[in-house]
Protein backbone atom coordinates (compact mmCIF):
# COMPACT_ATOMS: atom_id res chain seq x y z
CA UNK A 1 0.00 0.00 0.00
CA UNK A 2 1.08 3.56 -0.74
CA UNK A 3 1.41 6.34 1.63
CA UNK A 4 0.32 8.86 -0.44
CA UNK A 5 -2.90 9.35 -0.70
CA UNK A 6 -4.93 10.36 -4.07
CA UNK A 7 -8.31 11.64 -5.07
CA UNK A 8 -9.63 10.31 -8.53
CA UNK A 9 -11.65 13.19 -9.68
CA UNK A 10 -13.99 12.86 -12.42
CA UNK A 11 -13.06 14.29 -15.31
CA UNK A 12 -15.54 15.71 -18.49
CA UNK A 13 -14.93 17.47 -22.13
CA UNK A 14 -16.83 20.52 -20.99
CA UNK A 15 -14.71 21.26 -18.14
CA UNK A 16 -11.86 19.25 -18.10
CA UNK A 17 -10.11 19.39 -21.99
CA UNK A 18 -7.94 22.27 -21.56
CA UNK A 19 -6.84 20.70 -18.68
CA UNK A 20 -6.37 17.04 -20.16
CA UNK A 21 -4.79 18.38 -22.88
CA UNK A 22 -2.26 20.01 -20.77
CA UNK A 23 -1.45 16.74 -19.76
CA UNK A 24 -1.02 15.89 -22.77
CA UNK A 25 1.84 18.52 -23.97
CA UNK A 26 3.59 17.64 -21.13
CA UNK A 27 3.77 13.85 -21.43
CA UNK A 28 4.91 14.19 -24.63
CA UNK A 29 7.34 11.75 -24.56
CA UNK A 30 4.16 8.51 -23.96
CA UNK A 31 2.48 10.44 -26.77
CA UNK A 32 5.38 10.21 -29.08
CA UNK A 33 6.48 6.81 -28.17
CA UNK A 34 2.04 5.45 -28.08
CA UNK A 35 0.25 7.17 -30.74
CA UNK A 36 2.34 10.31 -32.56
CA UNK A 37 -1.21 12.37 -32.41
CA UNK A 38 -1.04 15.89 -31.64
CA UNK A 39 -2.34 16.84 -27.68
CA UNK A 40 -5.53 18.33 -28.66
CA UNK A 41 -6.24 15.20 -30.91
CA UNK A 42 -5.49 12.72 -27.90
CA UNK A 43 -6.57 14.96 -25.46
CA UNK A 44 -10.24 14.38 -27.77
CA UNK A 45 -9.56 10.61 -28.37
CA UNK A 46 -8.96 10.26 -24.28
CA UNK A 47 -12.88 11.70 -23.81
CA UNK A 48 -14.39 9.89 -26.97
CA UNK A 49 -12.16 6.19 -26.33
CA UNK A 50 -14.44 3.21 -24.88
CA UNK A 51 -13.82 -0.63 -24.51
CA UNK A 52 -15.65 -2.32 -27.49
CA UNK A 53 -17.80 -3.54 -24.22
CA UNK A 54 -18.77 -2.88 -20.99
CA UNK A 55 -21.48 -1.89 -18.59
CA UNK A 56 -20.95 1.65 -19.07
CA UNK A 57 -19.13 4.77 -20.14
CA UNK A 58 -15.36 4.20 -18.52
CA UNK A 59 -14.81 6.78 -15.74
CA UNK A 60 -12.27 9.48 -16.94
CA UNK A 61 -10.53 11.08 -13.54
CA UNK A 62 -7.56 13.26 -13.27
CA UNK A 63 -5.31 13.49 -10.29
CA UNK A 64 -4.42 17.15 -9.23
CA UNK A 65 -1.02 18.54 -8.04
CA UNK A 66 -0.16 21.06 -5.63
CA UNK A 67 -0.63 23.55 -7.48
CA UNK A 68 -3.89 22.68 -8.68
CA UNK A 69 -3.34 21.29 -11.95
CA UNK A 70 -3.96 18.23 -13.05
CA UNK A 71 -0.34 15.95 -13.03
CA UNK A 72 -2.27 12.76 -14.12
CA UNK A 73 -5.09 10.99 -15.76
CA UNK A 74 -6.43 7.86 -16.35
CA UNK A 75 -9.34 6.07 -17.88
CA UNK A 76 -11.23 2.95 -15.44
CA UNK A 77 -14.10 0.71 -17.38
CA UNK A 78 -16.38 -1.94 -15.95
CA UNK A 79 -17.85 -4.93 -17.54
CA UNK A 80 -14.77 -5.31 -20.13
CA UNK A 81 -13.24 -7.74 -21.19
CA UNK A 82 -15.53 -9.86 -19.05
CA UNK A 83 -18.40 -9.01 -16.77
CA UNK A 84 -16.80 -8.39 -13.26
CA UNK A 85 -13.86 -7.21 -15.20
CA UNK A 86 -12.01 -3.65 -14.53
CA UNK A 87 -9.79 -2.37 -17.11
CA UNK A 88 -7.32 0.31 -16.51
CA UNK A 89 -7.41 2.03 -20.11
CA UNK A 90 -4.85 4.87 -19.54
CA UNK A 91 -2.47 5.64 -16.73
CA UNK A 92 -0.77 9.10 -17.62
CA UNK A 93 1.68 10.91 -14.98
CA UNK A 94 3.43 13.78 -16.71
CA UNK A 95 7.06 13.62 -15.93
CA UNK A 96 7.49 16.09 -13.31
CA UNK A 97 5.53 14.00 -10.70
CA UNK A 98 7.05 10.45 -11.98
CA UNK A 99 9.32 8.69 -8.97
CA UNK A 100 7.49 10.07 -6.59
CA UNK A 101 4.80 7.45 -5.11
CA UNK A 102 1.84 9.06 -7.53
CA UNK A 103 1.42 6.00 -9.43
CA UNK A 104 1.37 3.50 -6.85
CA UNK A 105 -1.30 5.66 -4.88
CA UNK A 106 -3.11 5.95 -7.77
CA UNK A 107 -3.13 2.39 -9.03
CA UNK A 108 -4.47 1.86 -4.95
CA UNK A 109 -7.18 4.03 -5.30
CA UNK A 110 -8.22 2.74 -8.67
CA UNK A 111 -8.26 -0.98 -7.02
CA UNK A 112 -9.86 0.62 -4.08
CA UNK A 113 -12.80 1.16 -6.59
CA UNK A 114 -12.95 -1.96 -8.81
CA UNK A 115 -13.18 -3.50 -5.62
CA UNK A 116 -15.90 -1.58 -4.41
CA UNK A 117 -17.78 -2.11 -7.84
CA UNK A 118 -17.42 -5.78 -7.51
CA UNK A 119 -14.32 -6.85 -10.16
CA UNK A 120 -12.27 -10.14 -9.33
CA UNK A 121 -9.84 -8.59 -12.06
CA UNK A 122 -8.17 -5.31 -12.62
CA UNK A 123 -6.68 -5.73 -16.07
CA UNK A 124 -5.06 -3.23 -18.45
CA UNK A 125 -2.61 -3.37 -21.78
CA UNK A 126 1.31 -1.67 -21.58
CA UNK A 127 2.70 -1.25 -25.08
CA UNK A 128 5.60 -3.59 -26.30
CA UNK A 129 7.80 -0.54 -26.52
CA UNK A 130 7.30 0.98 -23.37
CA UNK A 131 9.40 -1.24 -21.35
CA UNK A 132 9.41 1.22 -18.30
CA UNK A 133 5.60 0.94 -17.89
CA UNK A 134 5.46 -2.38 -18.20
CA UNK A 135 8.33 -3.12 -15.23
CA UNK A 136 5.66 -0.46 -13.26
CA UNK A 137 3.18 -2.46 -13.60
CA UNK A 138 4.85 -5.63 -12.80
CA UNK A 139 5.80 -3.59 -9.36
CA UNK A 140 2.10 -3.29 -8.67
CA UNK A 141 1.56 -7.00 -9.07
CA UNK A 142 0.24 -7.40 -12.50
CA UNK A 143 1.08 -10.58 -14.45
CA UNK A 144 1.37 -11.26 -18.45
CA UNK A 145 -1.98 -12.65 -19.94
CA UNK A 146 -1.60 -12.56 -23.18
CA UNK A 147 -0.07 -10.44 -26.27
CA UNK A 148 -1.90 -9.23 -29.29
CA UNK A 149 -0.99 -6.58 -32.47
CA UNK A 150 -0.05 -5.10 -33.87
CA UNK A 151 -2.72 -2.91 -33.31
CA UNK A 152 -2.90 0.76 -34.52
CA UNK A 153 -2.74 3.55 -32.57
CA UNK A 154 -2.59 6.86 -34.09
CA UNK A 155 0.21 7.36 -36.43
CA UNK A 156 1.50 4.23 -34.98
CA UNK A 157 1.30 0.25 -34.90
CA UNK A 158 1.97 -0.96 -31.75
CA UNK A 159 2.20 -4.83 -29.99
CA UNK A 160 0.13 -4.66 -26.40
CA UNK A 161 0.62 -7.09 -23.59
CA UNK A 162 -2.61 -7.71 -21.55
CA UNK A 163 -1.75 -8.00 -18.01
CA UNK A 164 -3.82 -9.10 -15.09
CA UNK A 165 -3.98 -8.69 -11.37
CA UNK A 166 -6.36 -10.61 -9.58
CA UNK A 167 -8.55 -8.56 -6.72
CA UNK A 168 -9.76 -9.87 -3.59
CA UNK A 169 -13.55 -9.58 -3.37
CA UNK A 170 -14.46 -6.15 -1.52
CA UNK A 171 -13.29 -5.26 1.71
CA UNK A 172 -14.86 -3.79 4.64
CA UNK A 173 -12.84 -0.41 4.00
CA UNK A 174 -14.43 -0.79 0.25
CA UNK A 175 -17.94 -0.34 0.72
Amino acid sequence: MSSTLVVLAALDPADGFDAVEAVYREAADYLSLESGLTPEVAARAFFDDRPPAGDEMPFKFGVLGNTGNLVAIGDLAFGYPERGDAYLGLLLVVPTARGQGLGPAIVDEVKRLARARGATRLLLGVLDVNERARVFWERQGFRWVKTSGPQVFGERQQVVHRLELPLAGPREDCL
